[in-house]
């Protein structure tokens, strides 16, 4: 069983980070000293669970976590300079700062270094999240010990309850659309008036219209998904606007 360490000072080293093709000391104290950070840490960069669900989602809350006063979120491997840097480029992950434990020195004074050799990994972190504020530990999740690499309360999501119990997250919202689709720009303008972030997918680029048929019975774009609720086209998406502006008055 792993030992939270909540209350406790993180671990004092520094780390060899790199930008603008060179080398860059980071060390705890620059991290953690005087801010608010979340830091969640994973077995290994590129690793599928890691790659589809552990970083998208804390970058997509990385904005809603700075809202309710962190400072930054810090995503944590025991991997080298190189290979995060490579990673953060193809995730995208632009909100987060990725840090390379290369040596696990961070890892093992938090308890959580673990041997992988079954896997060929070596030596590699536990995963886990934690609040840290001003270099102590406030807040732990992590995951139970059990066979293979369990995720179930080390996620964006569990750790944006704690530190914002009852606040709404940001809406999950795609818009199926067509280039050079009137239509389309218009529902893409409104969301985005609204201050509401979306993901766009263009039909013959990331699907077919079979697809858009399949998931919205459509024919016609754009077709817009909000937490999962087809709310229609463009039209639909703006009294669905409107009805939500009334609501919050």
């Amino acid at each position: 069983m792993f030992q939270s360490k909540e209350g406790q000072r993180v671990p004092d080293v520094t780390f060899r980070t790199r930008s603008d093709n060179g080398w860059r000391d980071v060390t705890s104290n620059e991290l953690f000293a005087g801010k608010s950070v979340i830091v969640f840490s994973l077995p290994g960069a590129f690793t599928p669970t890691c790659s589809s669900s552990h970083v998208p989602r804390f970058n997509q809350l990385v904005p809603a976590f700075k809202a309710q006063g962190i400072d930054e979120v810090v995503c944590m491997s025991v991997n080298d300079a190189f290979v995060m840097n490579e990673w953060r480029a193809s995730q995208n992950a632009e909100n987060i700062t990725f840090i390379p434990d290369g040596n696990g020195a961070f890892t093992d004074g938090m308890g959580l270094l673990v041997n992988k050799d079954d896997l060929g990994f070596g030596s590699r972190s536990w995963r886990y999240s934690m609040l840290v504020r001003d270099g102590i530990v406030e807040k732990m999740f992590i995951e139970p010990d059990l066979p293979g690499d369990p995720f179930e309360v080390s996620d964006a999501d569990t750790m944006f309850d704690y530190v914002a119990p009852g606040v709404d997250k940001p809406l999950d919202v795609s818009v199926f659309s067509r280039p050079g689709c009137e239509h389309c720009a218009r529902a893409k303008s409104l969301l985005a008036d609204a201050g509401i972030a979306f993901e766009a997918l263009e039909l013959n680029d990331a699907y077919s219209d079979r697809t858009l048929r399949a998931i919205s019975a459509a024919k016609t774009v754009p077709q817009i998904f909000i937490n999962g609720a087809l709310i229609g086209g463009a039209a639909e998406l703006e009294t669905w606007l409107s009805e939500q502006q009334e609501q919050a008055a």
